[in-house]
């Protein structure tokens, strides 16, 4: 993703949330240290080959989790004590890699084997919602989406970027920042982020909307230097509806997403059916590329049904 603007790298976590422990540390690096952040308990061996890809990927995502969950290591070969005593609780042991997750003092999920990045990552993003607390990457969206509000969209971008360094496939973060860069006045930009998306989120509905709104903004581009010639038509004569069509494509590109569905409704109250149906899928279209939860999207979508169903 080397287009991406302001990627942020992951911040080293500091150095008591990824330790090696052992039986006399137990209690305090796991069990006391879990009731103020969840622990990640990793049960390996220098013998288990899953464990060698395993701890590396959990050391990565304890780091970008920024600081909100530890990681506790132990070798239970030189720990058998400890690995009996927790065998007698009921965690079992009997394979590695084996990863605990404890809060407040006990334990919430397990898995076992090397699991790919991705379930790892939803694993601890499990265990930090159960702990009220949210992934960074949720945090940063959060913020990227603020800033969209306040159209500082450069801000967003950049937001959405460092979102994508702690998780490559958030669906939001890469929606979010191609949409970014087109409101930033950057199209080339965000179909290369479109370019990016891995193959297994492609059809998500953030990355579609993205597509959508990226497709509608190169459309309207053309339509919005002939905005002028388009409202003429129109004060001669209204029942222009190829021109209205066109004039709610141009307001779209210029972000006049209130006026451009105005223009589409009102050419489904002068007649519904006007080029088969074109007006009110152009308007799904729209919704689509804005957003299902967007203000503009819900308030057109009440004036559509109240059309539609009256």
């Amino acid at each position: 993703m080397d287009m991406l603007i302001g990627q942020k790298p992951n911040q080293p976590a500091p150095a008591d949330l990824i330790v090696d422990g052992d039986q006399a540390s137990f209690m305090k690096d796991v069990i006391e240290a879990s009731r103020s952040i969840p622990v990640l308990v990793d049960f390996w061996a220098t013998w288990c080959g899953p464990c060698k890809t395993l701890t590396p990927a959990l050391e990565k995502l304890v780091r970008a989790a920024g600081g909100r969950v530890k990681l506790v290591k132990i070798d239970i070969d030189k720990n058998r004590a400890l690995v009996t005593q927790l065998s007698q609780l009921g965690l079992p042991l009997q394979s590695v890699p084996t990863v605990a997750a404890f809060w407040q003092g006990q334990i919430a999920d397990m898995f076992q084997g090397a699991l790919p990045e991705s379930e790892i990552r939803r694993f601890i993003d499990a265990l930090l919602k159960m702990a009220g607390t949210t992934a960074p990457s949720a945090d940063l969206i959060a913020e990227a989406r603020q800033a969209i509000e306040q159209h500082d969209f450069q801000l967003a971008a950049q937001l959405y970027a460092a979102s994508l360094q702690e998780d490559p496939e958030k669906p939001e973060a890469w929606g979010g920042l191609a949409r970014a860069l087109l409101a930033a006045g950057e199209p080339d930009r965000a179909q290369e982020v479109i370019d990016e998306v891995p193959p297994k989120i492609a059809d998500h509905a953030e990355i579609t909307g993205a597509k959508s709104a990226l497709a509608l903004a190169l459309e309207g581009k053309e339509a919005a230097g002939k905005l002028a010639a388009l409202q003429a038509r129109l004060a001669a004569n209204p029942a222009d509806h190829q021109a209205r069509y066109d004039l709610a494509t141009a307001q779209n590109a210029l972000g006049e997403r209130e006026q451009a569905a105005e223009s589409l409704l009102d050419i489904m109250r002068r007649d519904r059916k006007w080029n088969d149906d074109a007006a009110r899928l152009q308007l799904l279209k729209f919704f689509e590329s804005w957003g299902f939860d967007d203000a503009a999207t819900m308030a057109a979508r009440r004036k559509l049904s109240t059309l539609l169903f009256s």
